[in-house]
């Protein structure tokens, strides 16, 4: 192999230049032709060689030259394509379409027989052509003459001896039988009297007989020999009668080729076959009219598992594509398309079907469309990821709002399908953002399909995006009137419980299936009750893991070098366990006589039951009734006001920038649904009241409060002319009622009421009071500010 390959470049590198590149040789027997696989240095394109060596088959010269003669002139369909030819004194090539000798298959009876049928029904029609428009003689048909084309097309070569009966000097007259192999194929006429016998007979009786030949051998496999010529083994029955009237031993009694074609294509015939009238009608399937489009497709579909796949991919795919582009097949011929699709490799399917798909997909045709996302399946598998993400689906979001709402419907459906072949950053950008407008479609199948669609896909999207979308996405849909797009919710809520954290599963996930528990219809109660012991489980395994407390261990503090006692067992988890608790140990811890403090104490008033902070700090001064009002009036600085956690919970967050959530919204957010909350602006009409932080810095002290109340019993009255009438005092107290509701600075001011009390108060505390309100106390003990 190595030696013919270094020859034959070494008689091109003598000759003319050679455009073809050769490959493998291919066994090609009886012929004077020696074949290679070959490509086309240009572009790479498959081609044949065909090759002879003058130097040592200068006897057979004159066929090869006439067979090259004849191959660059006779043009037909049924003929090996010639590409190129060249001539040097050492060689002839033969450049041609890439062509596979007929007896590979034939031997390996691979083929069926309506494949047969068709192939001999194509042979017949070049053989008619040869002998009754060319007015020419084969002279050489046999099975070696016969080729496949990548289509699976039969074609027909062996040209060597092919002659017109016009010229005198013919060479089949003369070199006819210096063919390979010539005596086991010539006609008793020409085998008794020689080859000049033909200009006595019909010019179709040698080719007859050839043919009858060649359907032997294709039927049955195998070369034939001289004994097995007119035997009818294997041969279709239909054929018999008219296959032995190919051979009648009386060439001007022999049936002709064209009259054999003829009664196998009338009706019922051994050529009235649905593969052969595909082949014939496919060329004009654009110009066909939709009824006979339809009927063209439906003996397609029928005929799809016995047709050569070479034909279908080479010859019937193109002419399909183009008549669902151009032609207005429609989807009828894409999903045959389609089919023949599923059969071709990845390359091929790259090559031939890809363009034409992403040019489908920017076809403003709704039924293309839908007929394009309902084959999504088939094809996505042989789409390379790049073209799915920057062609295919920026072409495809367009459905998402198509005024249709089959294309919505069936875009959503593709997502399942497409998923896999998308970026993370087209995921979870472009997708959720047309995802968030479907699930507020108008169509409740969509609403619920988009759910679905979520639900699914949740484990390719980002673990950031799992948290802000789906769980509003989900929560949303528990509110939707249809009850399939609640159990929808339900469903994927169960189907993705473990992509949430803990804490979004107890603060955000439980609380909005409570809900669905008393759902109107069974089938979302069921599904809710399923759905909540899934999340309820996860709870309370992780709470398991939970320490018993998060705060740290305090050691009880001593009170004049004895330790508190514990009046209530720790144990006591009741509701009231922790104030009789606390009350038991106000009690225990009193000691020594009751007596009130000196008027002139100063400092912070302290309950008698908690322990001094220090040696140096001074005594706290008990509170009069007096100074408590003034307190109560006057007040210190109002608080500032912190967002309650159902602020938090209905509001939206505010430093989301990011536009997926500002598509989905928060959980609380539905305004599809007609579902209102409680806003943050009707939150902010509401009177604001001052929240004060809890300050249990000792118990209630009881005493101090009980003392104030019997001075403000025993108090000496006012002097003459310092008494106030009864109206007065009355006024004074409704103003000072009126202070303590509505808005702030409603009512009397803060000065004059704080001017009034420190008047009455003059008698009892002979000090001189500050009357400019006091900063509030940040350790004042909650027990005396009561009144």
């Amino acid at each position: 192999m190595d030696f013919l390959k270094s020859a034959v470049a070494s008689a091109i590198s003598k000759g003319p230049p050679f455009p073809y590149t050769f490959g493998d040789r291919v066994t090609l027997d009886q012929s004077i032709w020696t074949l290679y696989n070959g490509t086309r240095k240009e572009d790479g394109s498959h081609c044949s060689i065909f090759t002879f060596d003058i130097t040592t088959g200068r006897s057979r010269l004159p066929l090869a030259r006439n067979a090259v003669r004849k191959m660059r002139t006779l043009r037909h369909p049924g003929v090996l394509k010639v590409l190129d030819t060249i001539e040097s004194d050492t060689y002839i090539y033969i450049a041609t379409e890439r062509a596979t000798p007929l007896d590979w298959s034939a031997r390996r009876k691979n083929l069926s027989t309506e494949t047969l049928k068709w192939g001999l029904n194509t042979v017949a029609g070049t053989l008619s052509f040869i002998n009754d428009e060319a007015f020419s003689v084969h002279g050489n048909v046999r099975l070696t003459s016969v080729y496949t084309s990548r289509s699976g097309e039969w074609r027909l070569g062996g040209f060597d001896i092919l002659s017109s009966m016009k010229e005198d000097d013919a060479i089949i007259f003369s070199m006819g039988s210096v063919t390979p192999d010539s005596g086991k194929y010539v006609p008793p006429e020409v085998a008794k009297s020689g080859w000049d016998t033909i200009k006595r007979h019909p010019l179709s009786a040698v080719d007859s007989y050839g043919f009858a030949l060649l359907a032997f051998e294709v039927f049955n496999g195998c070369l034939i020999n001289s004994d097995a010529v007119g035997q009818t083994k294997n041969i279709p029955p239909a054929m018999h009668q008219s296959y032995r009237r190919l051979l009648n031993q009386n060439p001007k009694a022999r049936l002709s080729v064209s009259h054999f074609r003829e009664q196998g294509r009338r009706n019922g015939g051994f050529f009235d076959t649905p593969l052969i009238k595909l082949s014939e009608g496919i060329e004009s399937l654009g110009l066909k009219s939709d009824g006979e489009r339809e009927e063209f497709l439906s003996e397609l579909d029928g005929v799809a598992n016995g047709f050569p796949e070479e034909y279908f991919s080479a010859k019937v795919l193109p002419e399909l594509l183009k008549s669902v582009e151009f032609g207005g097949g429609g989807p009828k011929v894409f999903a045959s398309v389609m089919k023949i699709g599923a059969r071709l490799s990845d390359e091929e399917y790259n090559s031939k079907l890809t363009p034409v798909i992403v040019r489908l997909f920017a076809n403003p045709d709704r039924a293309i469309r839908v007929c394009l996302l309902d084959h999504l399946p088939d094809m996505i598998e042989h789409l390379p990821q790049k073209i799915v993400n920057d062609k295919i689906f920026p072409q495809m979001v367009t459905g998402f709002s198509d005024v249709a709402p089959v294309v919505r419907e069936q875009t959503v459906k593709a997502v399942l399908t497409i998923i896999s072949k998308l970026s993370d950053r087209t995921v979870n950008g472009e997708l959720l953002k047309h995802l968030a407008k479907t699930s507020n479609d108008e169509q409740p199948g969509i609403r619920t399909n988009t759910t679905i669609c979520l639900g699914k896909i949740a484990r390719s999207l980002g673990v950031n995006t799992r948290q802000k979308v789906l769980i509003a996405a989900f929560c949303r849909s528990l509110r939707d009137p249809f009850v399939h797009a609640r159990n929808a919710a339900l469903l994927a809520l169960a189907a993705t419980s473990d992509l949430f954290t803990e804490d979004d599963c107890a603060n955000r996930v439980l609380p909005a299936l409570c809900p669905s528990l008393i759902d109107k219809e069974k089938l979302v109660r069921e599904q809710a009750s399923k759905t909540f012991d899934i999340y309820l489980l996860r709870i309370r395994k992780h709470a398991s893991t939970l320490p018993d407390s998060a705060l740290p261990p305090s050691a009880p503090t001593a009170v004049n070098g004895a330790m508190p006692r514990i009046g209530t067992p720790q144990t006591d988890t009741g509701w009231a366990g922790w104030a009789i608790s606390s009350f038991t140990n106000k009690m225990a811890t009193a000691s020594g006589d009751m007596q009130a403090k000196p008027p002139d104490a100063k400092g912070e008033a302290r309950a008698s039951s908690v322990p001094a902070p220090s040696n140096t700090a001074k005594p706290a001064a008990a509170s009069t009734v007096s100074q408590l009002h003034r307190q109560a009036v006057t007040g210190a600085p109002a608080p500032v006001l912190t967002r309650t956690t159902t602020d938090q919970f209905f509001s939206d967050a505010q430093d989301e920038d990011d536009e997926i959530d500002l598509a989905w919204g928060d959980t609380g957010d539905d305004s599809f649904f007609n579902a209102p909350l409680q806003s943050e602006a009707a939150i902010e009409t509401q009177p604001l009241v001052a929240v004060s932080e809890f300050n249990d810095g000792g118990e209630p002290d009881f005493e101090g409060w009980l003392k104030a109340q019997a001075e403000a019993k025993t108090k000496p009255p006012l002097p003459k002319g310092l008494s106030k009438s009864s109206g007065l005092t009355n006024g004074r107290q409704n103003a000072i009622r009126s202070t303590t509701t509505g808005h702030v600075g409603s009512g009397l001011g803060a000065k004059k009421l704080a001017k009034t009390t420190n008047a009455a108060s003059k008698t009892t505390v002979p000090k001189v009071i500050d009357t400019k309100p006091k900063e509030p106390s940040g350790d004042d003990d909650w027990g005396d500010a009561w009144d």
